[in-house]
């Protein structure tokens, strides 16, 4: 097994907006919060002086002073010096987020055939890459193998990791466990709480559709009043924003629409043990196989096929919640053509005028980095509040 490291500084697209809300809370929280909102400014809107900070975040100036210096302390805030152009009263001294002084891990676990990891810097950009091949491995055998690849991964850094984020197929609840995910062979696995006992360091879990929505939302300017990011790939999953707010489902398992019935009196069997399932026709290793030796318009025929049974997924969760856009994750060379047509054609069709007029279907801006770059705002989110 070898791993493969290459190093970019390919740009991120610009932030985008933010996730928490910007109200006050209860006071046994209040600190917390209150730390979050000016992180929260100064990652989003840049170096700005202690009296804007205040004025942005509705604090006082005495609670921005004190929280400005333990910032500093944490060596998570730093002094920029005075702003430029001042001329007249007390000089405004400038004080901005040091992104660049810590670094994340995130690994990505969509693909059936290879695990996808790098380092990132705090806002999204990639700092060392690095693939692994799984080779068939799964339950305890594949954690053991995460375990060794992250830690390949943090080794590698070239600043202070501040934690770790992991985007996997299946349900995972708000603590980090794997409660199913057959994909993998794993049912009730604490994998947040696992690999923070082997790396000590704080791992971040969640479902890898529901932090590609987050990456998107934070870094790719999705439409925040509602929108899903439907992730293909050894499955296929969703996650989906309403209002700015992600949804996760009483039990952890929004977005599960792999699992829906989509073939009627059989079908082929279904790593949840069902058969039918859409993951059976939409999933990658499904087109790869269906398309395999087919000219150029028998292979546009079967991905149309399955764009329309796609779309017909689709429609009552994009009628029911009035989605302004659904965002394809996933290779382009079976998603961005023919399927993703019928599948919007399907949806069209079947919304009424109020919730197709301006809908989209495309493709996720942030591409085949998406999940990791969801897995950077995980840890973002879980150690400093900010997303």
């Amino acid at each position: 097994m070898t791993t493969d490291v290459t190093r970019s500084g390919a740009q991120r697209r610009g932030l985008s907006t933010t996730l928490r809300p910007t109200s006050k809370v209860l006071p046994e929280h209040a600190r917390a919060h209150n730390r979050s909102l000016v992180l929260q400014h100064l990652f989003h809107e840049g170096p700005t002086s202690r009296a804007d900070l205040a004025r942005a975040t509705s604090l006082t100036r005495v609670t921005i002073s004190d929280l400005v210096s333990v910032l500093i302390a944490e060596g998570l805030v730093e002094e920029l010096g005075i702003r430029p152009g001042q001329r007249v009263g007390k000089p405004a001294i400038l004080v901005g987020m040091r992104t660049s002084a810590y670094q994340i891990v995130a690994v990505d676990l969509t693909d059936d055939a290879e695990m996808r990891g790098a380092v990132m810097s705090l806002t999204g950009d990639v700092v060392v890459r690095s693939n692994l091949k799984i080779e068939g491995r799964s339950g305890v055998e594949l954690v053991d193998f995460l375990a060794r690849f992250t830690r390949g991964l943090i080794a590698s850094a070239t600043q202070p990791v501040l934690g770790v984020g992991i985007g996997s197929p299946g349900v995972i609840d708000a603590d980090g466990t794997v409660v199913e995910a057959p994909n993998r062979g794993w049912f009730g696995v604490p994998l947040a709480t696992d690999l923070s006992e082997r790396l000590a360091l704080p791992v971040h879990v969640a479902n890898d559709a529901n932090i590609a929505s987050l990456a998107e939302f934070t870094f790719g300017g999705a439409e925040g009043t509602g929108f899903m990011v439907v992730t293909i790939g050894a499955g296929v999953g969703a996650g989906v924003f309403v209002d700015g707010t992600p949804m996760r489902g009483h039990g952890d398992a929004a977005g599960e629409i792999g699992h829906i019935t989509v073939v009627p009196d059989g079908g082929q069997p279904c790593g949840c043990g069902r058969e039918g399932c859409l993951e059976t026709i939409a999933s990658v290793p499904a087109l790869r196989r269906a398309i395999a030796g087919l000219d150029p318009q028998d292979s546009d025929a079967h991905l149309a096929s399955v764009g329309r049974t796609l779309g017909i997924a689709l429609a009552p969760v994009v009628s029911a919640l009035n989605l302004a856009e659904v965002l394809l994750s996933g290779p382009a060379d079976l998603l961005d053509g023919a399927l993703r047509e019928a599948a919007f054609e399907v949806i069209r069709v079947r919304t009424m005028p109020a919730v197709s007029a301006g809908f989209s279907l495309r493709m996720a801006s942030l591409d085949e980095d998406v999940v990791l770059a969801g897995a950077a705002v995980l840890v973002l989110s879980g150690q400093l509040g900010v997303s």
